[in-house]
């Protein structure tokens, strides 16, 4: 069979690790990359072997024949770009955080789907290993009926004035920072483990003066299910981990019959209840990439989509209720009140 024909838009830093993945894949074939710097562009195309390189979209359309277009740019092109690649009817994958607001999200998701062009976001946490380990422990019962979810991130990388100047410096402009480019990850962890979210109350920070958005913040989220979920979220601060950037902070999943505890290091742990011994859940993953390879997970899921018609998650018209999520926790803290969300419609 042939391989599937893959352009990549973006070379930003964390692009690597898409192009990593599909060069990965024997069923893909890497075609082509574009990116406004000639520069960078040359070096990832060098880097991964990708054989022609655009320094615009329209080109690259014009030029070559994709199967899939993977778009790895930030929030304030993803309109613009998902648009002008829907007119070619071709599949694509645009990262998060998708967009600059639920509006334009939602704007862009129904200019897509009127040219019946797939469109997935790029929403990988869900694709971590020990979150799928996870998930699989919370439908076969051994957790018992969820009762509270809680994550804490602490990855430790936004004090001072170089803070995350090295890796992604838009993040210093981004006017909304913390809940929209890094809680949507736990927000959409947490509708994956225990279904729709009902209403949230939240209190965000700026910590350090230098970046325009916030960097911190308490979330509270009912679920419509009665689940509870809260979200401590600190980017000054750290948690024990060899590599602070592999979970990002620590979880528990509470049920009535056991606890389940993700460490820094990507382990899991179970205690049941009444008990005061934690044992290890064992599951293989691969210490590779971003995540636990999460970015080659998502990739995997589509291309196995596209090819052998396996379900699909993470759409764009699904990702909006993430989105929805967000909007009310930004809502919450503006309005100094609980917000109710409606229910989530298919």
């Amino acid at each position: 069979m042939a391989r599937l024909k893959v352009a990549v838009v973006g070379a930003g830093y964390f692009s690597r690790f898409h192009y990593d993945a599909w060069s990965r894949m024997p069923d893909v074939e890497l075609i082509a990359l574009c990116d406004r710097d000639g520069a960078k562009a040359g070096e990832v195309a060098q880097s991964f072997a990708v054989p022609e390189v655009f320094r615009d979209l329209a080109t690259l359309l014009r030029e070559t024949s994709p199967d899939l277009i993977d778009i790895v740019t930030p929030p304030n092109t993803h309109a613009a770009v998902c648009r002008e690649i829907a007119a070619r009817a071709i599949p694509m994958i645009c990262q998060k955080a998708f967009c600059t607001s639920l509006d334009e999200a939602g704007e862009t998701v129904a200019a897509v789907a009127a040219t019946g062009t797939m469109l997935v976001i790029h929403e990988n946490f869900r694709f971590q290993p020990w979150h799928r380990r996870a998930k699989a422990l919370i439908e076969q019962g051994v957790l018992g009926d969820l009762q509270q979810l809680t994550f804490r991130l602490r990855p430790g990388d936004g004090r001072g004035a170089e803070a995350y100047l090295e890796r992604q410096p838009y993040f210093q402009r981004m006017e909304r920072f913390l809940v929209h480019e890094t809680l949507i990850h736990q927000l959409d962890t947490f509708r994956y483990f225990a279904g729709e979210i009902s209403g949230v109350f939240a209190r965000l920070a700026k910590l350090n003066p230098v970046i325009a958005g916030e960097d911190a913040g308490l979330i509270v989220i009912d679920f419509a299910n009665g689940v509870r979920g809260l979200i401590d979220g600190n980017r000054l601060a750290d948690h024990a981990a060899a590599n602070r950037r592999l979970t990002m902070g620590e979880m528990l999943i509470e049920g009535t019959r056991a606890t389940l505890r993700l460490d820094g290091d990507g382990a899991l742990h179970m205690r049941a209840f009444g008990e005061n011994d934690e044992r290890s859940v064992e599951f293989a993953w691969e210490d590779r990439g971003f995540g636990g390879d999460c970015v080659y997970a998502l990739s995997r899921h589509v291309v196995d989509h596209l090819t052998t018609g396996t379900p699909l998650e993470n759409t764009g018209a699904a990702y909006l209720a993430n989105l929805a999520v967000e909007e009310a926790v930004y809502r919450a803290h503006d309005e100094q009140r609980y917000i109710a969300l409606p229910p989530v419609t298919a």
